[in-house]
């Protein structure tokens, strides 16, 4: 038996009307998922199933709670599922998608796993940027986030162009070419100075 046997649908054998299946989403099965978004959770999925037409309207409700990993401390934070979705299944020559609700599965199918469609459904509830509320953070960690940034500030500000206003002077050449001028000025006016000439003379 797989990991997910228990979210197979029987559409094939199903009568005509509308049928109701339940599943509750524990660690077990995030763990199957092999998932890196949630940890663990405890979520009631009701699904719906209404059979007319050789046509399978399914309607998902999903509500409970994952636990995902903060972006700021990485300690586990409390995510609340409240979700529904929509899919319509029918059957045809091979497998495909039409769209996010219209699902092609071939002839030869007598069941359908939902439990893939489950997962994704609860992922998609996840916003892209996840963290907790202010002062609810891992404490050390947060401290080593605020040293880690006081130093990167203090390393952005060294390099920011302000930090090289030392380093050029005001018609923005490098002030080591106008020591070359000035050492260059000061050799001309030592070769008219005396005392110059009189060293000059001693060291000869």
């Amino acid at each position: 038996m797989g990991k997910f046997a228990a979210f197979k649908i029987p559409l094939r054998g199903m009568p005509i009307g509308t049928q109701l299946f339940e599943f509750e989403l524990g660690q077990e099965f995030f763990m199957n998922m092999e998932s890196s978004e949630i940890r663990k959770g405890n979520v009631k999925v009701t699904l719906s199933v209404k059979h007319s037409d050789d046509i399978y309207h399914l309607d998902f409700e999903m509500k409970g709670t994952v636990y995902i990993p903060c972006d700021r401390c990485l300690d586990d934070m409390e995510h609340i599922v409240d979700t529904t979705y929509h899919l319509c299944v029918k059957y045809g020559e091979e497998y495909s998608e039409e769209s996010d609700e219209v699902l092609i599965i071939p002839e030869t199918d007598s069941y359908l796993n939902v439990a893939y469609m489950i997962y994704d459904t609860v992922i998609l509830t996840i916003p892209l940027k996840h963290v907790h509320p202010i002062g609810k953070c891992n404490k050390a960690m947060s401290a080593q986030l605020k040293k880690h940034s006081a130093r990167k500030s203090s390393l952005d500000d060294y390099d920011s162009d302000d930090g090289l206003d030392d380093i050029f002077d005001d018609d923005d050449s490098p002030l080591f070419d106008g020591d070359e001028e000035s050492e260059s000025s000061r050799e001309d006016n030592n070769e008219t100075d005396p005392r110059w000439d009189a060293l000059k003379k001693i060291k000869r």
